[in-house]
């Protein structure tokens, strides 16, 4: 089968397309024949090297949608299945960018049934990352939420969910998508920032760190998406990154709020497997309020 997979770390460039074993499933676990999957940012970090494995041929990809293809008992799900899951890793040799991937069967969730598969190949990454984020700020209805990056991919989903939970969300942004944000649920826009501990939370999906930090009140939460990236805890701040792990009955969730009309799938752009270089190079460009997907 075909895969996405990086041998040599560099640019967009390095991505190749090669010829590997469709691999096979174990206990309690499932072969998803992929529809499509989404290209995140954490795939341009470990083309680049950033997660370490040099020498090794690397996967690329952690999102997938597409059928359940054959299982290992005793999991329970069926041939033919349609379904999402996250598949995690970062210095492992295959990923979600193939024709067939393997996961726990206790990672998958049923596909939405409102969306087709390459809408339904950009949420379990970004979603669960969002959900996971929002249960470690664990706020209750009627806080305020600062979402930054509130246009991107876990900004957005963020924003809905902390909305759907009854949290007053103010969504940063750039000045030019107010009207995207305000849409998503957003109480309030701001491009510029708000005053100092104004809020009582920020989930910084935009990693700013010390500046994001002032506008939490004395004894409030924040939240980073990228691990290890914090700034210097002050004021008695509650400070959490959020790693995104797999979770099938999360996902699940998701799915539901999807089909509920609740959570948004923005497509940017799709491109074929084989031009995967071609989509990470549209990801270096930035600027796309929506995923790039790569369909096998």
């Amino acid at each position: 089968m075909r895969a996405a997979v990086v041998r040599s770390f560099g640019g967009p460039e390095s991505v190749e397309i090669a010829d590997v074993p469709v691999p096979e499933p174990g206990a309690r676990q499932v072969r998803i024949k992929v529809a499509a999957g989404a290209l995140n940012p954490v795939d341009a970090a470990v083309r680049a090297g950033f997660f370490g494995g040099a020498g090794k041929t690397l996967g690329l990809g952690w999102d997938v949608a597409g059928t359940v293809d054959a299982v290992g008992a005793p999991a329970a799900w069926r041939i033919g299945e349609p379904v999402v899951a996250l598949v995690p890793g970062v210095a492992e040799p295959l990923g979600a960018h193939a024709e067939y991937v393997v996961v726990d069967a206790d990672a998958v969730a049923a596909a939405p049934a409102s969306v087709d598969a390459v809408h339904a190949g950009t949420l379990p990454l970004n979603g669960l990352t969002a959900l996971q984020a929002l249960d470690l700020l664990d706020l209750a209805p009627g806080a305020s939420l600062l979402v930054t990056g509130a246009a991107g991919a876990v900004g957005g989903f963020a924003v809905q969910l902390a909305a759907h939970r009854g949290i007053e969300v103010v969504g940063h942004a750039r000045a030019g998508d107010e009207e995207l944000v305000r849409s998503l649920g957003a109480a309030r826009f701001t491009a510029d920032g708000i005053e100092r501990g104004g809020v009582d939370a920020v989930l910084d999906a935009a990693v700013l760190g010390a500046p994001a930090l002032e506008w939490v009140r004395d004894g409030g939460a924040f939240v980073a998406v990228r691990d290890g990236v914090l700034p210097e805890a002050e004021r008695g701040v509650r400070m959490e990154n959020v790693w995104v792990r797999p979770d099938g009955t999360q996902l699940a969730e998701l799915v539901r709020l999807v089909d509920k009309d609740a959570l948004t799938l923005r497509v940017a752009q799709t491109y074929p497997l084989e031009d995967s270089a071609k989509a990470h190079a549209r990801l270096a460009e930035g600027g796309a309020r929506g995923r790039l997907v790569l369909v096998p």
